[in-house]
């Protein structure tokens, strides 16, 4: 009976609506990063320039994010966390109003590019913040919440983006991004709790965090596994269409969406008692499916299948690895852990893309799965050996709570 009421309690008290925040606010990073994408050809028009310059208001995006992720986290570590939060959010608020308004090209790459830099520090704080929400048993579930904006954005948000862009224009759906930035300002003001942590630097710095047990290894796995992602999905494309599916694009890409918003609910059931466990299976899966895309060849039915797995064994992937290097460092060193996650997982992006080029100029498209068996391989061996996924935080860090 009492058992029952501290589970009660403990539901009652879950900070659902704060989460639900930072849920929204990767929601509108991703959105914000992936929305020129599906609409190149009107922004290309309206801006007069070429579809391939428009594609570089993904990439400014992106090195936005690569390249300030680590040195702003550090920077303002001792930052109050809901002012810092709010600033970045306000940042993206900011940018995509002017994106929405701008008729000129370099001064919407240029915004494009201060916009990302914004995620960037978005992308490092709210793991952390998102687990500083909860006691130490709900952590994962919590993470798991705040980075379900990821495959919702990427499942519904963009395409919708995209059919809602080629309706009514493009600027109109950058102004919907803007209102929902500023419906955020209000919700994080009021909602949010605010966090403020004392630390010692010269134990809590980049260089002390990648010298942590465990660190390391998880960062080689982001990128192992990251990057055997990326390259599939950056040239989502043409791998399909070599496997017989060209016709049939949006319909994988919904498939993978809804598949990847399923691995993360089932990551969010299990990873506070089973992380191990979940890293090894989702990988090894990964591998696996790897093999049978090979087999599917023509093969609508076992495509559309294959396509499903690996969504399954991708959604719950930035939940997991964010969880098993947050459990390697000290509380007070998780933004600076995130945001180095945040450059190695921006820096396994750009190799999706510039190796996966190159294998489809020189090889074709189904010489990716020969790459991504090696890759996983390599990832799942890493995860099966290393100790990589403790269930308790070891202090490195001396740190005075006020």
């Amino acid at each position: 009976m009492n058992a029952n009421i501290k589970d009660s309690n403990k539901i009652k008290d879950f900070p659902i609506l704060e989460l639900l925040a930072l849920t929204t606010t990767v929601f509108t990073a991703i959105m914000t990063e992936t929305l020129p994408a599906g609409l190149l050809p009107q922004i290309g028009k309206s801006l007069e320039i070429s579809e391939s310059l428009t594609g570089q208001l993904v990439t400014l995006y992106a090195i936005g994010s690569l390249v300030a992720a680590i040195p702003l986290i550090t920077i303002t570590r001792s930052w109050r966390r809901r002012q810092l939060f709010l600033i970045s959010t306000a940042g993206l608020l900011i940018f995509n109003i002017i994106t929405a308004l701008s008729s000129n090209y370099m001064l919407t790459v240029t915004v494009r590019f201060f916009a990302g830099i914004f995620a960037g520090v978005l992308w490092g704080m709210i793991p952390g913040y998102a687990r500083r929400m909860v006691p130490d048993n709900l952590k994962g579930r919590s993470l798991t919440i705040a980075m379900m904006g990821v495959p919702i954005a990427l499942a519904f948000g963009v395409p919708i983006g995209t059919f809602l862009g080629n309706m009514i224009g493009w600027r109109y759906i950058f102004g919907f991004m803007a209102i929902l930035n500023l419906i955020l300002v209000i919700w994080i003001s009021i909602k949010v709790p605010d966090y403020q942590v004392q630390y010692d630097k010269s134990t809590c710095s980049i260089l002390s965090i990648l010298k942590t047990s465990g660190v390391c290894p998880v960062l080689v796995i982001i990128m192992t596994w990251i990057l055997s992602h990326n390259i599939i999905y950056t040239y989502i494309n043409p791998f399909l269409s070599s496997l017989g599916m060209r016709n049939n694009i949006d319909l994988a890409l919904f498939i993978f969406g809804i598949s990847a918003i399923i691995g993360i609910w089932i990551v969010g059931l299990f990873i506070d008692r089973w992380l191990r466990v979940l890293v090894l299976i989702s990988i090894f899966v990964f591998l696996l499916d790897s093999i049978f895309f090979e087999m599917s060849i023509n093969n609508f039915v076992a495509i559309c299948l294959c396509t499903a797995i690996w969504g399954m064994t991708f959604g719950g992937s930035s939940t997991l690895l964010s969880t098993a290097l947050a459990n390697n460092v000290p509380d007070e060193g998780v933004d600076i852990a995130m945001s180095i996650s945040a450059t190695v997982w921006n820096l396994a992006i750009a190799g999706g893309g510039f190796f996966g080029g190159m294998l489809l100029r020189n090889f074709g498209a189904t010489s990716f799965l020969n790459v991504l068996f090696i890759l996983l391989i390599i990832a799942f061996l890493i995860a099966w050996i290393g100790n990589t996924f403790p269930d308790n935080h070891s202090q490195h860090c001396n740190i005075m709570n006020p």
